[in-house]
């Protein structure tokens, strides 16, 4: 199976030993980071630093002044963390080791501009703003997504790319310090504090024939027993008994379309830039309601439209069936090899098997640069033997 690692520039730039040294994992690419969210990283064997911060979502490479001259949003520069054009110093460096590189692009998460832009984050039914998550429905967000999809995509050495978060962002979220686990939402309640209630959402559901005044009240009104220790049960169906399935439905219409169109148009705008034979995968959950870094989708239409998907199998690969089924494009198992992180590397060789019988074709390693030895050690034994 093609096995991928991902990658950070400065995990490569500065130690003359990293290339050689993912190479030698056994793998043939690697998903380098070319537009990453704020993160706090560490660099075990790096020869100059152990932690890297990187204080805000950016583009890891020079942007096209032209470009983005006068727009808003626009993408932010990085800052030391990743200088000049640490992704091609990176990408030149991996594949003079021998290795296949491929963009790795997050899109709808940036906590910066949320922050310098308030009115571009998603708003929640009782209108509290969530600033690490833009509203795809927005015009102008959905503008930047789509051209800074094509320019970080398609950097010069790249033969393809993995666009993640690509579609809704919505509670969920890594957040600095976070204290919201207190209160369980389960599956229904996730989706109805991601519902948005910004200006061009309310216009959204009033084409669906909702009233968004009324809406919001529902989903405060379904709410209530979750604050009160409630955790509504089931997925879908939940949602459906907490808001009446009339008005879930047209909820989902409206957000599924919304999604559906800004992948098609950033996948087009990719393949627009890119030489021919170029790759593009979305990182993708089969569930179209759920939001965050996987995006929900359609498995038949995502699978139209892109050349394949990266799934989230670590702790078991279930979410790979719907788009097997499929029977068409690349379908990448994405296991955690990190131990610290939740991963298993010492049974990497067991569940790439089992992501394989399950119809996945391809594997993705999360994450090369931040594995200790040990755990690299065993990924190293793992691919040898498959």
């Amino acid at each position: 199976m093609k096995t991928s690692a991902f990658v950070y520039p400065w995990d490569v730039v500065g130690d003359p030993d990293a290339a050689r040294r993912i190479a030698d994992l056994g793998v043939q690419q690697v998903t380098l980071a070319a537009a990453y969210h704020s993160t706090r990283a560490l660099t075990p064997r790096h020869p100059h630093h152990r932690i890297v911060t990187a204080e805000h979502a950016a583009v890891l490479y020079p942007a096209d002044e032209q470009r983005w001259k006068g727009r808003e949003p626009a993408p932010y520069a990085a800052g030391d963390w990743a200088p000049g054009d640490a992704f091609g110093e990176a990408a030149d460096a991996l594949a003079a080791a021998g290795l296949d590189v491929h963009t790795w692009v997050v899109l709808a998460h940036n906590s910066r501009l949320g922050a310098e832009h308030p009115d571009t984050s998603v708003v929640n039914a009782y209108g509290d703003r969530y600033p690490w998550a833009p509203c795809i429905a927005q015009p102008a967000t959905r503008a930047y997504l789509v051209d800074l999809a094509a320019e970080a995509a398609t950097r010069p050495g790249a033969r393809g790319t993995e666009l993640e978060s690509l579609g809704w962002y919505g509670l969920a979220h890594l957040h600095a310090h976070d204290k919201t686990a207190g209160v369980g939402l389960g599956d229904a309640g996730q989706y109805l504090m991601s519902l948005c209630f910004c200006p061009s959402c309310r216009d959204g559901y009033g084409r669906h024939g909702l009233d968004a005044d009324a809406l919001a009240q529902s989903v405060r009104t379904a709410l209530e027993p979750v604050w009160r220790g409630e955790t509504p049960d089931g997925g879908w169906d939940a949602v459906e008994k907490l808001l009446g399935a009339e008005t879930a439905t047209a909820t989902r219409a409206f957000r599924d379309a919304t999604a559906r169109s800004l992948q098609e148009t950033a996948v087009a705008a990719v393949r627009d830039t890119a030489p021919d034979g170029f790759q593009v995968l979305l990182h993708a959950d089969p569930v179209s309601y759920h939001c965050g870094a996987n995006a929900g989708v359609d498995p038949a239409h995502i699978l139209a439209v892109a050349d394949g998907v990266v799934v989230p199998c670590t702790g078991g690969a279930g979410l790979l069936g719907p788009f097997a089924a499929q029977g068409r494009g690349v379908v990448a198992a994405n296991l955690t090899v990190v131990r610290g992180m939740g991963g298993s590397p010492g049974t990497l060789a067991a569940d790439a098997r089992a992501a394989r019988e399950l119809g996945a074709t391809e594997l993705r390693l999360y994450h090369a640069g931040l594995a200790p030895d040990a755990d690299l050690d065993a990924v190293t034994e793992a691919l040898a033997g498959l």
